[in-house]
């Protein structure tokens, strides 16, 4: 039927509004709200509390005050855990292993890090193969991170002679000797003492005998382009790695884990480690496991946070920038650590 006939037909016949009304299944009828059963504010429990409220700053005070000063609510009081959990570690002798993705290096945070290792709250380090691109120059140049837009296209990007030589033949020269990739290249720069050797991760594992391992995807690294790539000895020393990182998860109970920064390797590699922990039987129980990135993303929330977890543990985002958040954790460890 056309429209012009549907209106001919409604304007003939038209319906009156109250047997609209009677027709409908629903109609507008109120609501009488003067039964509803009441109580007491006081008698409910309630989330927040002014306890929980946080504290004006006072000009002069120190970074523990400003820490403590902090709401005990939501990330702030997740930062807290998290913190306590570190030291709780510490103090007893449980491993606290610390996972760096790249951007965390490129963020100018490594001399934090060394200052953590300092300190014995680095049990271990896991990074993965950009890290170790990244630390190498920092230690060679005191440089790193080139612009990739501007490289791309005149078919510079990645093609520094230094970085592809040092990394590559410390890893074949390290493989003759059974090392591990990252154990490779920290013992060829120690080697050679590189003139910003304070400020680099790999060097300073070196120097205070903290174990470090490198997880390499073959191809995502800029040294791989290069003609002396050795993919057997990459492959054999990441594959040691994994080795050594699945050991040091079997020892993890009552420890921390923290994936910083890095969005699918090192949590890959994780859930792997405790995979093989877990068929062999050891116990994770009192795990807690962090992650720390300024988007929380798929793979570290399941593989870092929530499965490896699971009944045995805690796992807790702290979302934010690394050289803000990062920074903030590291004070809070060292003021916490100086009582």
């Amino acid at each position: 039927m056309s429209l012009k006939r549907q209106r001919a037909g409604l304007a003939a016949s038209p319906q009156p509004l109250a047997a609209i009304l009677v027709s409908m299944k629903l109609g507008y009828d109120e609501f009488d709200l003067s039964g509803v059963a009441r109580y007491p504010l006081a008698s409910r429990p309630s989330k927040v509390r002014r306890d929980d409220f946080a504290a004006p700053h006072h000009p002069g005070d120190s970074v523990a005050s400003w820490l403590e000063r902090l709401p005990r609510l939501l990330a702030a009081a997740e930062l807290r855990a998290v913190v306590d959990a570190v030291i709780a570690a510490h103090a007893a002798g449980a491993p606290i292993i610390w996972g760096l993705g790249a951007h965390v290096i490129k963020a100018g945070l490594s001399p934090l890090f060394v200052d953590l290792m300092e300190r014995g709250l680095v049990s271990a380090l896991a990074l993965n193969g950009a890290g170790v691109i990244h630390d190498v120059e920092i230690a060679l140049a005191g440089a790193t991170s080139e612009d990739v837009d501007a490289a791309l296209g005149p078919g510079r990007f990645g093609m520094a002679e230094e970085t592809a030589d040092a990394v590559n033949g410390a890893v074949a020269a390290g493989v003759a000797r059974r090392l591990g990739l990252a154990q490779s290249v920290a013992a060829w720069l120690a080697d050679r003492r590189p003139p910003h050797a304070d400020v680099s991760l790999l060097c300073a594992a070196a120097r205070l005998g903290v174990p470090v391992t490198a997880h390499v995807a073959l191809g995502t690294d800029i040294v791989h382009m290069h003609p002396d790539a050795p993919g057997a000895a990459i492959g054999e020393a990441s594959l040691r790695d994994f080795r050594y990182f699945a050991s040091w998860v079997t020892r993890l109970g009552g420890g921390v884990y923290l994936n910083c920064g890095s969005a699918v390797v090192l949590p890959e590699v994780f859930l792997k480690a405790v995979a093989v922990a877990r068929n062999q039987g050891h116990d994770l129980g009192g795990l807690t496991t962090v992650d720390l990135d300024f988007r929380q993303q798929y793979r570290p929330h399941t593989n870092v946070l929530r499965r490896p977890t699971a009944g045995v543990g805690r796992g807790v985002h702290l979302t934010g920038h690394h050289e803000i958040m990062l920074p903030l954790l590291a004070a809070a460890l060292v003021e916490r650590t100086a009582r």
